[in-house]
């Protein structure tokens, strides 16, 4: 189930965005071997900050680019899944490109040229994130979303 208003817009968007940021930088603490050296309140913290930034990168900057770009596509759009794939490729596109930034810039570099370590994120991030979004996050979210939030809008409209 997709959004069809501004409020259901903002709350897909901060569901998509948390179970993203959860799964993202858990797997990147891991790939560093950062997981284990984090206290439950640095962990909390580091998920707030990096939850705030890529909500705000979702919906002001990536998310209008990325429904401009994917609706513009040449394809079937009456097709639902086409729709929800091609959003969700120019969604991670957009941001694992600005969130790998981001977590270079917060972690540094290690000593590694910057281009190298950049690229080097990104080709992890975008392999993680592609199949987390189409397969796990965005299928879980899209059947909560349509159970909470627009069951809710409906009956609230009934009542």
């Amino acid at each position: 189930m997709l959004p069809t208003t501004k409020k259901e817009e903002a709350i897909f968007g901060l569901m998509m965005c948390f179970g993203m940021v959860v799964f993202m930088m858990t797997y990147n603490l891991i790939r560093h071997d950062a997981l284990g050296s984090m206290n439950a309140v640095e962990f909390l913290l580091q998920l707030i900050l990096c939850f705030v930034v890529a909500f705000l990168l979702e919906a002001f900057v990536v998310g209008p680019v990325a429904k401009k770009v994917a609706f513009s596509l040449p394809y079937d759009k009456s097709k639902k899944l086409y729709v929800i794939v091609s959003l969700a490729l120019c969604m991670v596109l957009g941001m694992v490109t600005l969130m790998s930034l981001y977590g270079l810039l917060t972690n540094g570099l290690n000593g590694e040229p910057f281009f190298r370590s950049y690229f080097t994120l990104y080709f992890y991030n975008f392999i993680f994130a592609l199949p987390l979004q189409l397969l796990i996050v965005g299928p879980t979210v899209r059947f909560v979303f349509g159970k909470w939030v627009k069951n809710r809008g409906a009956v609230g409209a009934v009542s």
